[in-house]
């Protein structure tokens, strides 16, 4: 009876985290935004510079390329991560793809402070044997019935 009650916790822990990868992916998206302004700075900086004299287009347009290039970077980062988790959370309610978990549980740790401790409270679950199991159930023989 223990080993069962076992498994449904195991089993809802598992939905938790994958609804906590779900909602963290999309505050993520979210957040990834935010250099979109820095883009549009950048980007005015490259195609429209100030008049002013001659001698200072140059570093007007070279830093607008360091806005465009570090926005264009951070944005496609975080838009991976994001991306990584909401595709981590949906594997975690199937139990499927149980490296691939603990993989990108181990890069959200780089996200803080929320993908730090998804990402730890990932890890921990995902190194259960109770939990590795359930990712890789045993495998079911079928026999086929030969007509004779």
């Amino acid at each position: 009876m223990a080993e069962k009650n076992d498994v449904n916790s195991d089993l809802h822990y598992l939905n938790l985290l994958s609804i906590f990868h779900y909602v963290v992916g999309g505050i993520k998206y979210v957040f990834g935004c935010i250099p979109i302004i820095h883009l549009v700075i950048g980007l005015v900086f490259l195609f429209a510079p100030l008049h002013s004299n001659k001698g200072e287009e140059l570093p007007m347009a070279l830093m607008g390329g360091f806005f465009v290039v570090f926005a264009l970077a951070f944005i496609t980062m975080s838009w991976t991560l994001a991306t990584m988790m909401l595709i981590v959370g949906y594997k975690l309610g199937r139990r499927k793809s149980y490296m691939f978990c603990l993989v990108i549980a181990c890069i959200e740790c780089i996200s803080m402070p929320f993908g730090t401790i998804l990402g730890v409270f990932t890890i921990i679950l995902l190194s259960r044997p109770s939990v590795k199991a359930l990712f890789n159930p045993p495998a079911v023989e079928t026999t086929q019935n030969s007509i004779s």
